[in-house]
């Protein structure tokens, strides 16, 4: 039976501040969970019968079976599926995210949960394994990123860091950036090595960061003489972005 005291612990993992002081996150959805399970160490999870039959064996530290209402009663989506879990959250380095070698994604004060969620989504998809986030970015592990990663964040490690402290440790790679002024991204020459910064949904890049870019790129709407909506959402671009990177692969 799931008691009170559960139910308020899993309930107060929706804030930022308990996360912290716990170490844990919630995952839930049928997929999702499935996902994460083999990649995070998972300290707690209720189900229905009908999910742990497809399984097999569970590596959670307390498993529940669901009773009538229960998912419903710890649930933060408007439609509860078969399975809640609470996972504890992992410890990187910013330092296993080197540029030198790879694609690096450094995200700049996104701070829509949605947003970011969908950019983890899409680093996953192109095979960019490590996301530099600004200390003002969301929240990765809040429950609706959680959702928008769509279980993405099994195979992308997203850190938090001073973005300018990290492009400063890496002066010699190419650090991407997208501005009015930039040159055609689609006749730039583009690496598979760098920093691609993707900035604040209404601000952009912050001046400070954007300082440190020395590649400035421009995503040009088509054709070049119609009007146009007056910018892209910052995930629509960052997919834009990142697909023409892995085109020139």
């Amino acid at each position: 039976m799931l008691s009170k005291t559960k139910i308020k612990e899993i309930r107060a993992l929706e804030y930022k501040k308990f996360r912290d002081e716990q170490g844990l996150f919630v995952a839930e959805g049928n997929k999702l969970v499935a996902d994460m399970l083999h990649s995070f160490d998972c300290e707690w999870l209720m189900a229905r019968t009908s999910w742990m039959a497809t399984q097999g064996d569970i590596p959670a530290k307390e498993l529940l079976l669901a009773e009538e209402g229960d998912i419903r009663r710890v649930s933060f989506m408007k439609t509860p599926q078969d399975v809640v879990a609470v996972f504890r959250k992992p410890t990187y380095s910013p330092d296993e995210a080197n540029p030198a070698s790879r694609l690096v994604l450094a995200l700049d004060g996104i701070q829509d949960p949605g947003n970011l969620g969908t950019i983890v989504r899409l680093a996953d998809w192109f095979g960019i394994e490590h996301i530099v986030c600004s200390h003002d970015t969301a929240d990765v592990f809040s429950p609706k990123t959680m959702q928008a990663t769509m279980g993405a964040l099994a195979h992308v490690k997203v850190h938090y860091a001073d973005p300018e402290e990290f492009i400063n440790k890496h002066k010699n790679c190419p650090v991407y950036g997208t501005f009015l002024d930039g040159e055609n991204i689609y006749n730039r020459q583009l690496t598979q090595h760098g920093i691609i910064v993707m900035g604040n949904e209404g601000n952009g890049i912050r001046p400070e960061t954007a300082a440190l870019i020395n590649e400035k790129l421009y995503i040009p709407s088509y054709p070049p003489s119609r009007e146009t909506t007056e910018s892209l959402n910052v995930a629509m671009a960052a997919a834009i972005v990142c697909a023409e990177f892995r085109r020139r692969g």
